[in-house]
């Protein structure tokens, strides 16, 4: 008699964990998540990952059987990767500050042979605090004595506040108990009070930026910040800025950056500078080679040498902070409004104020001293900034003008164009691109963001 035998399929619904299956291995389990189970300082934008041990039917992944919940249940979006067998949840908003959050996969979860988990998965993690905002500088500072009478009063914060907290409650100028009629504005991390008239000669004001300030995290200040000034006796200002934007220790660089430094292409050069990123590191300072640096040296946040470097980029970031602001609220003499394409123009000394973007396209921008070695231009860019290059769109200067006195403070990013032939220090709150072939005498630093070199650019010391 001959006896046939058969294969059998044995699906077994809530197996224990390393239960082996003969011909089909073990159980379903969790082997890791991110982040990972009592893990804190979470970022806020994080998403959350569930790795598999083995792969998973899709079909079982589902908003029922995945939950993240905070002080209440987190929405997003779930995917599955069965490459990498790894369940992906996005969260719709941002996670909340300092809020321990619980991630669990239900055990209705199963593989592709219908075994699900033993018993519901659960972990925890716990959000960063949120940071408390700090007034970090100001103009007029405190004790200035000459204020000029038509001075704009500015503050610059630790980091983004919440606009509709900035207002003329939450920061007032006075003299004595008198209150000063002004507006207030904010833009990036600078608020702004312009007094209706101007101010009174030989008199001291008081400003106070009050804890109705919050950050976009809606973190107040941790108390009123107040400083005071003593205005000047001339009513009448220079026909020029009687003095230019002392960069300090940045002065050092020529390109200085916040998180990244590339050179995407070419033999380009930085000369007689230096070139630093903080809190960037090392790593993500990259193309050199083939771009060099003549007479200088690259600066990173993880140097471990020259000791005290850490240090040293961490008071040029503040120096660089300083003169962008001090860029962006100079007043003497009054700022002339421009705006849209300068190309084609020939304009004096003087501070140039645009609320919006700034274009130099239709033909070259000159720059004339009028004879004026000291001659200094301070444009205030509440937008991007781009110059077209080539045939048009280069910085001529004429009449004695220096590039070392020329100030282009840029209140989003930079893009010097294909060929641009440029002149003078851009002082950038996020980041800033050379196109290919463009040079500039002058200096390329970005607060927050990067300093792109895309092909063959020079920056040479002003």
């Amino acid at each position: 008699m001959t006896t046939l035998a058969f294969a059998s399929v044995v699906v077994i619904a809530g197996c224990k964990e390393d239960t082996f299956i003969e011909d089909f291995g073990v159980c379903p389990v969790v082997l890791s998540t991110t982040p990972e189970d009592g893990a804190t300082l979470v970022p806020l934008s994080s998403q959350v990952t569930v790795t598999f041990n083995e792969e998973m039917n899709p079909e079982t992944i589902t908003q029922s059987s995945f939950s993240l919940t905070g002080s209440e249940k987190v929405t997003g979006a779930i995917s599955y990767d069965n490459e990498t067998n790894t369940l992906t949840f996005v969260p719709e908003n941002e996670l909340t500050y300092a809020t321990t959050y619980t991630g669990r996969v239900n055990r209705s979860v199963k593989d592709v042979l219908g075994n699900n988990l033993q018993t519901d998965y659960v972990w925890t993690f716990t959000t960063l605090a949120a940071t408390t905002p700090e007034v970090v500088l100001t103009n007029p500072v405190n004790l200035s004595t000459g204020v000029p009478l038509n001075k704009v009063i500015s503050a610059g914060f630790s980091e983004g506040m919440n606009p509709l907290t900035i207002t003329g409650t939450s920061f007032t100028l006075k003299t004595g108990t008198t209150t000063i009629a002004g507006t207030v504005t904010y833009t990036g991390t600078t608020a702004k009070f312009t007094p209706a008239n101007n101010l009174a000669a030989n008199t001291t004001y008081t400003a106070t930026i009050t804890t109705d300030a919050k950050s976009t995290n809606n973190a107040p200040l941790a108390s009123n910040y107040e400083w005071s000034f003593i205005t000047g006796t001339d009513n009448t200002q220079p026909g020029t800025p009687a003095m230019g934007v002392d960069l300090k220790s940045v002065a050092r660089f020529g390109i200085f950056a916040g998180v990244g430094i590339s050179n995407n292409a070419g033999f380009s050069e930085i000369r007689n500078l230096d070139v630093g990123i903080t809190p960037g590191v090392r790593s993500s300072v990259t193309g050199f080679p083939p771009a060099i640096v003549v007479n200088g040296a690259i600066y990173a946040s993880d140097d471990i040498a020259p000791p005290g470097t850490a240090a040293m980029l961490l008071q040029a970031k503040q120096d660089l902070l300083e003169a962008y602001l001090f860029a962006e609220g100079a007043s003497s003499p009054a700022p002339a409004t421009v705006a849209g394409d300068q190309g084609g123009k020939t304009l004096a000394p003087g501070i140039y104020k645009s609320t919006s973007t700034l274009l130099v396209q239709a033909g070259d921008l000159t720059l004339d001293a009028q004879g004026d070695p000291n001659a200094v231009w301070i444009f205030q860019i509440a937008s991007d900034f781009t110059t077209v290059g080539g045939a048009g769109g280069n910085i001529i200067l004429t009449g004695g003008a220096q590039a070392k006195n020329i100030f282009w403070q840029t209140g989003s990013s930079a893009t010097i164009g294909d060929g641009t032939s440029f002149k003078g220090n851009v002082l950038a709150l996020t980041s800033i691109t050379m196109n290919s072939g463009a040079t500039a005498v002058g200096r390329m630093l970005a607060r927050n963001g990067s300093v792109v070199m895309t092909n063959t650019n020079i920056i040479e010391k002003p």
